[in-house]
């Protein structure tokens, strides 16, 4: 039997951790919401549950991928942020999406620069990416403040054209 385990990642008033059955519920209804077309979505229960149990396939097949991002405090699923390269994605990138509740507050911007954090001092990464839609303004304003900049595009087949926002290197954070 193979055994992995997904590391947990702290900030001030996060907690990014492995999915649990209990975060489900929440994970689908975003999912079932217009909120979720520019990730694939809306999709049904069913097809929920499939893209849920990738959050830990990735983990298992790549060695990094996504949390769920967990309020410190009472431990509710708020979103899902982290590292995600689908096989049809040009490199790693930096992915986010925060449950309705969570938007407005800052959870996305706390979550991705962990996650950003993970990627360059734990796994000695030198460069991340961020796509967006080129209409999804809120992950555009999110790319840009944490200093990304624009870097092309990639067209995907299912999602169609994508933006490419390149992160600050570890470099230049540091500078």
């Amino acid at each position: 039997m193979t055994h992995f385990a997904i590391p947990t990642v702290e900030t001030e008033r996060l907690r990014l951790r492995a999915p649990e059955l209990r975060d489900f519920d929440s994970y689908a209804d975003f999912y079932a919401s217009e909120r979720s077309t520019a990730v694939g979505g809306p999709s049904d229960r069913a097809s929920s549950f499939r893209g849920f149990l990738a959050i830990g396939g990735h983990w298992q097949i790549r060695g990094f991928g996504r949390w769920i991002v967990a309020d410190r405090t009472t431990d509710d699923a708020l979103g899902i942020v982290g590292l995600y390269h689908p096989d049809d994605w040009p490199e790693p990138e930096i992915a986010w999406t925060v449950f309705e509740q969570a938007e407005g507050r800052g959870i996305a911007l706390e979550a991705a620069l962990a996650s950003r954090a993970y990627a360059y001092e734990t796994l000695g990464w030198t460069t991340l990416v961020s796509l967006t839609a080129p209409d999804n303004a809120r992950s555009i304003a999110l790319a840009e403040r944490m200093g990304a900049t624009r870097d092309g595009d990639h067209l995907h087949p299912l999602y169609g054209l994508l933006h490419i926002w390149r992160h600050l290197s570890p470099g230049e954070i540091a500078a």
